[in-house]
């Protein structure tokens, strides 16, 4: 099974409003899509999204590195998995989200020619996967109101988006535990913005009122203080943007630096270094949890296979498509009681998209 032509889309989804985080905003998801093609007459389907303020990478630049990738993959096995994505790595270090799309789409590829759902391919079973909601920055009492909002919607756990001044944080996040109630978990995250000082002060603030973990409190090169502060803090801690490969996750657990480790396809480079990243995580006593940029629920479905195809992924943050203005996937995991993520069981990972909405997008092709 040759790989025989390559299909690049832009492929951008409007927001229903502003996405606000401690380090920019977004207005819309501007991702790619990669579509591969073989002699057999298959294809498989991947999508990065270039969350260029954590990963340093645009739609731009995942198209133009898209093309050389493609390139590079004419003629190749399309199931030689390790030997294909270590071709991309031998010829550009780094650029995960652009490797994430074309791994993404090799692995769904390679589960279709074995005629299996993607998380038996990958050696595992369904298991309930119920993702939990974001509430983005804004003011204590419009992230209050939409706390409420989610908790009526039969939510397990919040998380909530903080990095910006330590006493406004405590603010934000006091506001929303008094309107919810004590029982429903928050799980804040601050995406770099506080320094060593600052997380301390915020994570004993908060840490009684049901605070499930925090996401990266410092910069993520400042491992140093990332350790710190978890020896520091009441409240266990997750590494995101410290996190992007297996080599980082190895670093980490050496220092002993965090409690978790949150895993993003887009940030991983795809399937093949998550699958190294949660090996190192078991083998350190590391639970993980999967999470997303702003991905369609097509990239949401291949994350979601890899979380049912491992036990020791335990939280789900895989609510991107509740921010999206419109849905354009076909198939792929479907959300139930709008927090339960329920598997396909087609071939691959189950997600696709309609010929007619991929004729309006804007493309690139590579072929022979």
């Amino acid at each position: 099974m040759k790989i025989t032509r390559v299909e690049l889309f832009r492929y951008n989804i409007p927001l229903k409003a502003p996405v606000t985080i401690a380090i920019g905003t977004i207005t819309e998801a501007r991702n790619i899509l990669v579509r591969i093609h073989t002699s057999d007459g298959l294809y498989g389907l991947g999508e990065g999204s270039p969350f260029w303020m954590i990963v340093g990478e645009t739609q731009e630049t995942c198209l133009a590195t898209g093309a050389d990738f493609a390139r590079l993959l004419l003629g190749r096995s399309a199931t030689d998995l390790e030997g294909t994505l270590a071709a991309l790595d031998r010829y550009l270090p780094r650029h995960y989200t652009c490797k994430s799309a074309f791994d993404m789409a090799l692995y769904d590829l390679a589960a279709k020619y074995a005629h299996m759902p993607l998380y038996r391919y990958l050696g595992g079973e369904k298991h309930p996967i119920v993702t939990d909601e974001t509430i983005y920055i804004g003011t204590p009492e419009a992230m209050a109101e939409d706390a409420v909002a989610i908790r009526q919607r039969g939510a397990e756990a919040i998380k909530v988006k903080l990095g910006t001044s330590a006493q406004e944080d405590i603010r934000r996040v006091q506001a929303i535990r008094e309107a919810i109630g004590p029982e429903l978990p928050i799980r804040v995250d601050a995406n770099q913005g506080w320094d060593y000082v600052s997380a301390v002060k915020v994570l004993r603030r908060i840490a009684d009122w049901n605070v499930e973990y925090c996401e990266q409190p410092v910069k993520h090169w400042d491992l140093d203080n990332l350790a710190r502060v978890r020896q520091n803090s009441p409240v266990p801690i997750c590494a995101d943007e410290s996190l992007f490969t297996h080599i980082d996750a190895l670093r980490l657990a050496k220092l002993e630096a965090v409690d978790y480790f949150n895993i993003k396809l887009s940030k991983s480079g795809g399937i093949n270094n998550a699958l190294k990243i949660n090996a190192i995580a078991e083998a350190a006593g590391v639970p993980c949890m999967i999470g997303c940029m702003s991905e369609s629920r097509l990239a949401i479905t291949a994350n979601a296979h890899l979380a049912s195809a491992r036990a020791n992924i335990r939280f789900y943050d895989l609510d991107a498509p509740f921010e999206h203005a419109h849905d354009p996937v076909l198939g792929g995991a479907t959300y139930h009681d709008h927090y339960r993520l329920e598997l396909p069981d087609t071939p691959g990972h189950g997600a696709d998209l309609d010929e007619g909405y991929l004729a309006g997008l804007e493309k690139v092709v590579i072929e022979k």
